[in-house]
């Protein structure tokens, strides 16, 4: 015998949502198999936060000056207090990048309303942009918290988490749409 703690889940599952959890990930992997280039047509979406901040250098702020004025001074950049969100939607698999970006204006409530404002501006981007998937693109956003860097993942990473969510969707399905840690499936 061995103690062991409880294993948090974020809510008990129902036969029905858990078969539902299954056949997604088979629908998916089936895909992945009949279209290779399925990852290819999917737009992955993030938050993140930015710091604001002065982003003059000492030399860009130089100016014209009498030989009496003062000289004038540029503090140290700092860290601010005030954040702002950014919202980017981006392809994983394509030299393009990033697709569509913008901050949530301050004081703004990202709610379902404002999302789907979000949403409609990145349909009509994509449009214009990648006239070619208009109508076949997906739409991957993960509900996790807001992270603090974008930009600083270099893409190799990116395509590495997409054969991690491969393997994710294998286990899913081995494990009948039951919740599971790492290779560790809880039946």
């Amino acid at each position: 015998m061995r103690k062991m703690c409880a294993k948090m889940v974020p809510k008990n599952l129902t036969t029905e949502q858990k078969a539902n959890r299954r056949d997604v990930c088979l629908d998916l992997l089936g895909r992945l198999e009949r279209e290779p280039e399925f990852f290819s047509r999917v737009i992955t979406g993030d938050e993140t936060w930015s710091l604001e901040h002065n982003p003059d250098t000492k030399r860009q702020s130089r100016g014209w000056h009498t030989a009496n004025s003062p000289r004038p001074k540029k503090t140290r950049m700092s860290k601010s207090k005030i954040k702002s969100m950014l919202i980017c939607f981006f392809f994983i698999f394509d030299s393009q990048g990033i697709v569509h970006k913008e901050f949530v204006p301050p004081g703004q409530t990202v709610n379902q309303t404002f999302y789907r404002e979000v949403l409609e501006r990145l349909r009509k981007r994509v449009a214009r942009v990648r006239p070619g998937i208009e109508c076949t693109w997906m739409l991957h956003h993960d509900n996790a918290p807001c992270h603090t860097a974008v930009k600083g993942i270099p893409a190799e990473a990116f395509q590495h988490s997409y054969e991690q969510w491969k393997q994710r969707l294998r286990r899913c399905v081995a494990a009948q749409g039951n919740y599971f840690e790492g290779n560790n499936l809880d039946l």
